[in-house]
């Protein structure tokens, strides 16, 4: 028996890094876990491996016919939605100086109006006590020259969680946010520029941990298992921080 036994989850970019590892997690407690992400051999690959256990579809959370097929989708299954991992986001480096509107305007679409969306087409669909995981960063909580523009959309979306918490109570659906640090993810190599200068990014990142590490995706998908279950019934409105001590301590 496993903890979503006959539950019906949704991971935004769930295809790679941390939302891959989410949707590990879910399935292997046995929930039925829709995914969407952008790359059709990622989307393919979770198709292979995990067969009838989960529906992938190509959608970019930006994109609002995106979603609406997404939802029709679900729909279908005629299950209710259990479990939502507004997982998608993304940034890049930019000071004040250098900032485009095009990057900001990307930027915010895909971690604040595509979270904000997500969550907001869900609704018809959430079973009653459902719960919504919303990822936000540490960065949120600091100060990081040239990441801005991605700071303050996570700030954002953490703030829209805590009102969502409020409006969806009486419902008793539970709206938390999980912070990881940073993480061992292509999305996180991915911000330098060629191979030397993500080794020494990582190591930077990792220098700054308490624990004198990088987190692992798999640490941080089995805090979003520990938010989705039973075991956090009485957990709404929180903030849990997966970062080592980085924010904390």
């Amino acid at each position: 028996m496993g903890q979503m036994d006959s539950r019906t989850a949704l991971v935004t970019g769930g295809t790679s890094g941390i939302g891959r590892a989410i949707t590990t997690r879910l399935i292997g407690e046995g929930a039925h876990v829709f995914v969407t992400g952008r790359r059709e051999s990622e989307l393919d690959a979770l198709a292979a491996e995990f067969g009838d256990r989960v529906s992938p579809i190509r959608s970019d959370v930006s994109d609002l016919e995106d979603l609406d097929r997404v939802y029709a989708a679900i729909a279908d299954r005629r299950s209710g939605l259990d479990v939502l991992v507004a997982n998608a986001g993304g940034g890049t480096f930019a000071a004040l100086a250098d900032l485009e509107p095009d990057a900001f305007d990307q930027t915010f679409g895909i971690n604040v109006r595509g979270t904000v969306f997500t969550v907001q087409k869900a609704l018809p669909l959430l079973n009653p006590g459902a719960s919504i995981v919303v990822t936000g960063s540490s960065s949120a909580a600091r100060a990081t020259a040239s990441f801005g523009v991605y700071s303050a959309s996570k700030a954002a979306i953490r703030q829209f969680s805590r009102v969502w918490a409020v409006e969806l109570a009486e419902r008793g659906i539970r709206v938390n946010t999980i912070t990881p640090g940073p993480t061992e993810t292509p999305g996180l190599a991915g911000l330098a520029s060629d191979p030397d200068e993500s080794r020494a990014l990582l190591e930077r990142e990792a220098s700054r941990v308490p624990l004198g590490r990088l987190g692992q995706p798999s640490e941080i998908a089995d805090a979003v298992l520990f938010l989705s279950s039973s075991q956090a019934s009485f957990i709404t409105g929180s903030e849990l921080f997966v970062d080592g001590g980085e924010s904390q301590v």
